[in-house]
């Protein structure tokens, strides 16, 4: 009997190491392979985390009988099995709908998303738009219009044709439309709600949304027109630099040689072709929903080129539900959206109360040749080069 009492108790001394170990080794061994509360923290937190101890627990819905397996799911998936199943996209669902959204019942992307657009993407959309405004009205108090220098001599030269202003109004006008309902759109529960009440925001969020998804096509066509009729005048030269290295004249007396756009203005140009390019590309992804899949293909090519990693990050997700590139598209549309008004606040500045004879340009199309000499002299050295008979008098 006490042979016996020290064989059980040498056993327990060398299995107990055995055990600690493999609790070690398993982290949710004392869970018994449920997730732990470290689990939990850190999928609240959006860690990074190797969660196939559930995604991969789902049983076997084509089991219908127990098997040799006594330990498995008997009799098919169990509630628990069948929700995790829906929740990692395992599920086999058999829907009407053909759409590829209709398969994806439980998608946890959500909250973020609507996190993220009701807080920050709200807070620094505000601080932007508002900022940019503030800088504008100081900017005029301290510098007040820039005026002619020279004697005015009251001949006009043709700045831009009627097709040329044509496209700039069609995009402007276009523009002006999708930003004040886009940010109807945005901020109008926090700002119209209060203020109007909700039947009230309901009408103009609708009629605000019809309006959005239709001028769009305006928007897009005019965004054509102006590439194409001026990209030639905007490529950058050297004359840029110089112009840049100087302010553009804007805090001293006189102003660089320019072409016909000057630096200011390319970047303008750029800044509205590219930007709102990207606009236009999600706002198409937007209008014809899970069409176009724009977010997955790209997070996967910055993942190839290593990307992520030249900022700290860990490599993206290219694997996104339907539901999730709809949520990319969304913010994306958004920020670089209330980029481009910031921009453009700046730009109609600069074309009205900023600059004495700008708005002229795209007024009329003839402005005050001592204006172009002062703005574009090598401008003006091209066309009265090529077109002595350009500059006439004004009656």
């Amino acid at each position: 009997m006490r042979f016996m009492l020290i064989v059980l108790i040498s056993a327990f001394a060398l299995l107990g190491p055995v055990a600690a170990q493999d609790s070690a080794a398993d982290p949710r061994a004392s869970t018994g392979g449920a997730q732990t509360l470290e689990d939990i923290l850190a999928r609240q937190a959006g860690q990074a985390m190797d969660d196939s101890f559930r995604s991969d627990a789902i049983g076997d819905p084509a089991r219908a009988a127990p098997s040799a397996d006594q330990l498995g799911t008997l009799g098919g998936a169990s509630d628990p099995e069948l929700w995790r199943a829906l929740r990692y996209g395992k599920a086999d669902i058999t829907t009407q709908s053909r759409g590829p959204a209709a398969k994806t019942l439980i998608q946890d992307g959500g909250m973020w998303w609507l996190e993220f657009r009701q807080g920050p993407l709200l807070t620094y959309g505000s601080y932007l738009l508002g900022g940019t405004l503030l800088l504008l009205a100081l900017f005029y108090l301290i510098r007040g219009r820039i005026r002619i220098d020279g004697e005015k001599t009251g001949r006009k030269i043709e700045r831009f044709k009627a097709f040329e202003r044509f496209g700039h109004w069609l995009l402007a006008s276009s523009f002006l439309v999708l930003g004040l309902t886009g940010l109807i759109s945005l901020f109008g529960r926090k700002v119209m709600i209060p203020t109007f009440g909700h039947d009230a925001f309901s009408t103009i969020a609708i009629g605000s949304k019809w309006v959005h998804n239709n001028i769009s096509w305006t928007f897009i066509v005019a965004l054509v027109i102006i590439f194409v009729v001026w990209v030639v005048h905007n490529l950058p030269d050297r004359t840029d630099l110089n112009w840049l290295a100087k302010g553009g004249g804007i805090f001293s007396k006189g102003h660089p040689p320019a072409k016909k756009f000057n630096a200011g203005q390319k970047l303008i140009f750029w800044s509205v072709i590219i930007l709102g390019g990207s606009i236009s590309l999600t706002g198409l992804s937007l209008l014809f929903p899970f069409d176009l899949q724009l977010f997955g293909p790209t997070f996967a090519k910055l993942n190839a080129i290593g990307a992520p990693g030249w900022f700290g990050m860990a490599d993206l997700s290219a694997t996104l539900s339907p539901q999730e590139e709809m949520q990319f598209a969304q913010l994306w549309h958004a920020i670089v959206s209330l980029v481009l008004i910031a921009i453009v606040f700046a730009h109609i500045y600069i074309g009205s109360v900023g600059m004495e004879g700008a708005f002229d340009a795209m007024g009329s199309g003839q402005v005050e040749e001592q204006w172009a000499r002062e703005h574009h002299s090598l401008w003006v050295d091209e066309v009265t080069a090529q077109k002595p008979t350009t500059t006439t008098k004004e009656a």
